[in-house]
């Protein structure tokens, strides 16, 4: 590789950090080119971006953004493997599926806004984090359950109410 196609490489893989917030880096040595493919199947279906990079490219692109990688750039070893999601559990949910047959991929690191989780026993906490949406319809419920209790004490009290003052009316 030439120094201006590494120049491009960086540029490239730069671009990618700096317009997305959910970053995630595995190792998916070992699985072979049908097991690969499966991954990138399940990877394509989920909105997942993945895509193997070298360690020196993503650790120059790292140091030239913006963004504080902190630990991040320590996982840098081996075969590193980058995913990238909009839904920020997406990555982890594909990677806890395709572990059900496999051992692999194993969970370096990842960056989701600006919090870093490091190691594979992380992919727990990844999976349960909630999407936007997901949150945002948690909200509402909560949101909506004072005012249906409010309502219904109010429609059952009025039929009480209604109830009396027939009563009342009858004598």
């Amino acid at each position: 590789m030439t120094r201006e196609e590494k120049s491009v490489a960086i540029n490239e893989i730069l671009e990618v950090l700096k317009s997305n917030q959910n970053i995630y880096l595995a190792d998916i040595s070992g699985l072979n080119a049908l097991e690969t493919s499966n991954l990138r199947r399940m990877c394509f279906k989920a909105g997942v971006k993945l895509s193997v990079v070298k360690n020196t490219l993503l650790e120059k692109a790292m140091d030239d953004s913006e963004k504080d990688f902190g630990e991040l750039k320590e996982t840098l070893k081996g075969n590193t493997s980058v995913m990238i999601a909009e839904v920020s559990s997406a990555p982890a949910k594909v990677i806890k599926n395709f572990r059900k047959k496999s051992e692999k991929p194993v969970l370096k690191g990842a960056m989701i806004e600006e919090d870093i989780y490091i190691g594979d026993d992380q992919l727990e906490t990844l999976f349960a984090i909630k999407s936007k949406e997901e949150l945002i319809g948690d909200i509402i419920m909560l949101l909506q359950s004072p005012a249906k209790n409010v309502i219904s004490a109010l429609s059952s009290s009025g039929g009480k109410l209604s109830g009396i003052l027939q009563t009342l009316s009858n004598k």
